[in-house]
């Protein structure tokens, strides 16, 4: 059966996992019960998880190869306990090769890592979505220079994993700047640029040159002073060609919008 693909939030650090101080306590509760069942909730389990996180940038597409998995707890500020939170999922070195195989079919260069680890994008929400770290999972990075074209592109050549039982994840959040979580004109500003999204997503037609063009979109830049939060959207929209998204959760968190997409 083929695997759906999806964008989703992955929170503030380690936000599921810790007494949150920054806002109301229940601040990340229904993300967090959102991804909860974002694997449990599919109609046939995923062999595998390849996982597109906006924490990782390298100069080529770039897989982690190891067998193993450990974490990279790329965060600051927070309570220690969340610096020994584990997820000890195994890699797949079968699916690395398989990930750089179809990028290089499409005459794209790809590199592979066997020593970094997964960072918080990916081992945060899917603690919450794989609790039991009982499916393989390898990590992509995105690409230096962060161009929605060329991820877009990526998508579309990791496409056919898709009916090979790998689910594919970006992890991002569709509300990204930093200084403006908070401050009460940013909701307005949250929910302007949430609304393209929603609109566009279902768009099989017409979508990839409209994310593409991100940056015209309403209110686009103003929520992403730098776009590697929203890069990994490009990619699982990519993957997903010809097929329609749609937005299958939001909340306000934070003083914004934040919303998860799923395509196919």
């Amino acid at each position: 059966m083929r695997q759906p693909t999806f964008y989703i939030p992955h929170g503030a650090g380690p936000c599921f996992f810790m007494d949150w101080s920054m806002g109301p306590p229940d601040t990340w509760d229904a993300t967090g019960a959102w991804l909860k069942g974002l694997v449990s909730d599919l109609p046939e389990r995923p062999k595998a998880l390849l996982v597109i996180s906006a924490h990782w940038e390298a100069e080529q597409p770039t897989v982690t190869e190891g067998a193993g998995s450990s974490l990279l707890y790329d965060y600051s500020g927070f309570p220690q306990h969340t610096y020994e939170l584990t997820w000890p999922a195994a890699g797949d070195p079968a699916l690395a090769a398989r990930t750089r195989q179809l990028l290089e079919a499409a005459g794209i260069e790809s590199a592979g890592d066997s020593e970094r680890g997964l960072d918080h994008g990916v081992f945060i929400p899917l603690k919450l979505s794989v609790p039991d770290a009982d499916i393989p999972t390898v990590q992509l990075s995105l690409v230096r220079g962060l161009d929605p074209a060329t991820h877009v592109a990526i998508g579309k050549a990791l496409a056919p994993l898709r009916d090979e039982g790998v689910l594919i994840v970006g992890s991002g959040m569709s509300y990204h700047d930093m200084r403006g979580f908070g401050r009460d004109e940013s909701l307005g500003v949250s929910q302007t640029f949430d609304r393209w999204l929603a609109e566009t997503m279902p768009r099989a037609e017409g979508r990839e040159a409209a994310l593409e063009g991100w940056e015209r979109a309403p209110e686009g830049r103003a929520c992403h002073p730098r776009e590697e939060h929203l890069l990994p959207l490009m990619v699982v929209a990519g993957a997903a060609e010809g097929e329609a998204g749609e937005r299958v959760f939001g909340d306000q968190v934070m003083g914004v919008e934040v919303s998860a997409f799923r395509f196919g």
